[in-house]
């Protein structure tokens, strides 16, 4: 099976990632992001994630194939920004599709607590913790000898889990 999961950078927050990429700001139109949408949905119909931030959701939900669900990977140590009333303490990872669970696999939770990750990723920011990589791995039931492309390989911590879980290589291209 052909799985993948995108972590682009959210709405609004492409200026982040001008340094590593000259064409990041791309990403503050919300065009991109359904253009992204609609490749994930074509190339792989096995099943995908997204990670998006929570004021972008009101944007994409919208585009969003039939058959998508919200996730959660809740925060309870997360950075606070200054002059935000409400702490935005947990992210959303769109899903789509996965491999069919048996009754031998145990259930998987639509949400993860874990912490976010400290120096990870040599100042990419937004580094995923390992815990949260093996939880997109589960979410879409990953297994020995699929292949899962990490279209936003950032850190490289989700592309690390896939390879130790699917023995096979996982492509890594913005």
């Amino acid at each position: 099976m052909k799985f993948a999961y995108a972590d682009p950078p959210y709405l609004g927050c492409a200026r982040f990632y001008a340094q590593h990429h000259p064409d990041a700001m791309i990403w503050d139109d919300p065009e991109t992001h359904r253009g992204l949408i609609e490749r994930l949905t074509v190339e792989y119909p096995d099943g995908w994630a997204m990670s998006a931030s929570v004021p972008s959701l009101q944007t994409l939900l919208p585009m969003l194939p039939d058959g998508c669900r919200v996730c959660s990977w809740v925060k309870p140590f997360a950075f606070f920004k200054p002059g935000v009333r409400v702490a935005y303490a947990w992210e959303p990872v769109i899903l789509r599709g996965g491999r069919k669970r048996t009754y031998e696999q145990p259930t998987i939770r639509d949400w993860l607590s874990c912490n976010v990750r400290m120096k990870r990723g040599e100042g990419f920011k937004g580094a995923k913790p390992d815990a949260f990589a093996v939880w997109i791995l589960d979410l879409l039931n990953v297994q020995e000898g699929d292949q899962f492309d990490d279209l936003f390989p950032g850190s490289g911590v989700i592309g690390q889990h896939a390879l130790a879980r699917t023995g096979a290589s996982v492509l890594e291209a913005a």
